[in-house]
């Protein structure tokens, strides 16, 4: 099911689609997101928007490409994407646009149901947990 999301609340733009999906799938705030992503782009010497960059900074962050059949004319929706994944954390692209997949739902700032995913991208458990420990670890430290 759709449900609108946008945590950008300055700026309602339908450009920050690859920020949006990655402040709910990692749960952070648009700040981090833009910085975690414009710096993988600075390394790389290239524009946070571009799809090598971010999905760089997903990689990085312990998720795996994955492909999707994309044969019409019984196209793969983000809608049927979402209902086939009832549980988990996804980020679903198009090629033009990105969107949060979480626990059966997809959240952007407009219904994108229609649209036909090209690939998406799933945190592998072990770096999911890995991740996790390392989070404990750095609360832990900051507590002290």
């Amino acid at each position: 099911m759709f449900v609108h999301y946008q945590p950008n609340l300055d700026n309602d733009r339908a450009s920050d689609c690859v920020i949006r999906a990655i402040t709910k799938v990692l749960d952070i705030d648009w700040d981090t997101a833009y910085l975690g992503v414009a710096m993988t782009g600075f390394t790389m010497k290239d524009m946070p928007s571009v799809n090598e960059v971010w999905e760089r900074y997903l990689i990085s962050k312990g998720f795996k490409k994955h492909a999707l059949p994309d044969e019409c004319p019984n196209c793969y929706t983000i809608k049927k994407f979402a209902k086939d994944h009832p549980k988990g954390q996804y980020i679903v692209a198009t090629g033009t646009h990105v969107v949060a997949v979480e626990n059966g739902d997809y959240f952007d700032n407009g219904d994108s149901g229609e649209e036909i995913p090209i690939y998406y991208f799933v945190r592998s458990d072990e770096a999911w947990q890995d991740s996790q420990v390392i989070s404990e670890d750095t609360k832990e430290q900051d507590s002290k």
